[in-house]
């Protein structure tokens, strides 16, 4: 049975490190009665929760994707003040949003927020191995065994490092812009990739995650994601198993097709 810190998360009121703090303010009630605990157990479709005496239901799905310009950072609020995501989301539905995955205060480009926490996760379950395409500007003009190094990976502290796929979209005098593609999601991974080539990372953009793409939204700018998009980055249901037909029986060894055993005599 989830805890009550959770279900509130579940239900798309809010985070669960927030509900869990509601929780221990005393501003949450379950069946009329006031639980201090985050973890007290809570049957959703028989119990009812209130946070400050209004009721709190099912809030409906929302996904949003955002284009997130540098210097924001990816929380609700930062303790040393800096400006996060949340401001840039002016136009967003009266519904608890939280960003799916994150992007470092320096990177920019595509985000997505949403109060489906089922949807989020299977989006970061590093078993699905869905790919993220990434411009990245270096401060060097790669050779064919710069690109190739990236793909077969380097050592670091944390283990190796590579991408999925490394190709060069431009380059001028001095440095270039690469499209890098990754199917895991590990800690500043394409920063600390060139960090041990010893390059350094001018610019960082994402610019899709599967095949839902930045496209022409505005620098800052966010939208609603359509039905289709929704459901391409939705896990897919597994298929079910085919019943293998039986086998017909054969006649029994010694016995021609067709012909009947001869009666036991007693």
């Amino acid at each position: 049975m989830p805890g009550l810190s959770r279900v509130l998360s579940k239900l798309g009121f809010c985070s669960r490190s927030a509900g869990a703090a509601l929780a221990r303010a005393g501003r949450v009630t379950v069946d009329g009665v006031i639980r201090r605990d985050p973890e007290f157990p809570v049957q959703l479709e028989r119990q009812v929760i209130t946070v400050d005496g209004e009721l709190v239901t099912v809030a409906p799905p929302t996904y949003l994707i955002f284009n997130k310009p540098r210097g924001l950072v990816t929380t609700a609020s930062d303790e040393k003040g800096r400006p996060t995501v949340f401001s840039g989301l002016t136009n967003a539905p009266d519904a608890h949003l939280s960003p799916v995955g994150r992007l470092d205060q320096a990177s920019e480009g595509l985000l997505l927020f949403t109060n489906d926490t089922a949807w989020a996760n299977a989006i970061t379950d590093p078993s699905r191995h869905l790919n993220k395409t990434y411009h990245v500007q270096i401060n060097r003009l790669p050779d064919p065994a710069l690109l190739a190094t990236l793909e077969t990976g380097v050592q670091t502290d944390d283990g190796p490092l590579s991408a999925k796929r490394a190709t060069l979209l431009r380059e001028g005098e001095k440095n270039a812009w690469l499209e890098i593609i990754l199917d895991e999601g590990r800690n500043r991974h394409i920063r600390r990739l060139f960090e041990a080539l010893q390059i350094e990372v001018l610019r960082l953009i994402r610019i899709a995650i599967g095949s839902v793409t930045l496209g022409d939204l505005e620098k800052g700018a966010s939208r609603k994601l359509t039905p289709t998009e929704v459901k391409a980055l939705s896990p897919k249901p597994p298929r079910p198993e085919r019943s293998r037909p039986s086998k017909p029986r054969g006649p029994r060894p010694g016995n021609p097709a067709g012909r009947k055993s001869p009666p036991r005599r007693g």
